[in-house]
C-alpha cells in the first residue's frame, strides 16, 4: 500500500508560492528598519486592504511620512502587478523595483513570518508597508 505519493507542483502554483515568498520577504525587511522608536509606530496610517501578487490579503499602511491612501494603495497594487508580470528581478521578484518613483521590495520569508510585514515601498523618507492581514 502506498500512503504517500509525491506530486509535482504546477508551474502556476510554483510561481504563486514564489511570489508569496517575495512579498513576505519585502514585508519582513520593513519591520527590521522601522523598529527604532515607538513614536513612528503611533503615527501609522492604515489605508485599506489589497492583495499581493500571490493573491494574499494585506493591509496597506503608511508607516513613515505622509502620502495619500489612494497613492499608497495604487503603489502596492502596481508593485503586485509588476511581480505577476515578471518585471521584478531576483528569485520570485525579490530584488528592488521602481514603481511610480517608489522603490519597492519584499522581505525574506523568516521576517515575514515573524513580523507579518510582507513588503515595503519607499520614497524620500516615506514608507508604505504591506502587512499580512490576520483574521480577528
Amino acid at each position: 500500500m502506498q500512503f504517500w505519493r509525491s506530486r509535482r507542483a504546477s508551474p502556476r502554483l510554483a510561481a504563486s508560492l514564489c511570489l508569496a515568498c517575495v512579498v513576505l520577504f519585502v514585508g519582513s525587511a520593513l519591520a527590521g528598519c522601522g523598529s527604532g522608536s515607538g513614536s513612528a509606530a503611533s503615527k501609522v496610517q492604515t489605508c485599506g486592504t489589497s492583495r499581493t501578487a500571490a493573491n494574499v490579503p494585506i493591509e496597506v499602511e503608511v508607516y513613515r511620512g505622509t502620502v495619500r491612501c489612494s497613492v499608497a494603495l495604487n503603489v502596492e497594487k502596481n508593485y503586485a502587478k509588476a511581480i505577476v508580470q515578471g518585471r521584478v528581478p531576483g528569485n520570485g521578484g525579490g530584488a528592488p523595483v521602481a514603481i511610480s518613483g517608489w522603490t519597492c521590495q519584499g522581505y525574506p520569508t523568516p521576517k515575514v513570518l515573524k513580523t507579518g510585514d510582507a513588503s515595503k515601498c519607499a520614497k524620500k523618507g516615506t514608507e508604505i508597508l504591506a502587512v499580512l492581514k490576520t483574521s480577528s
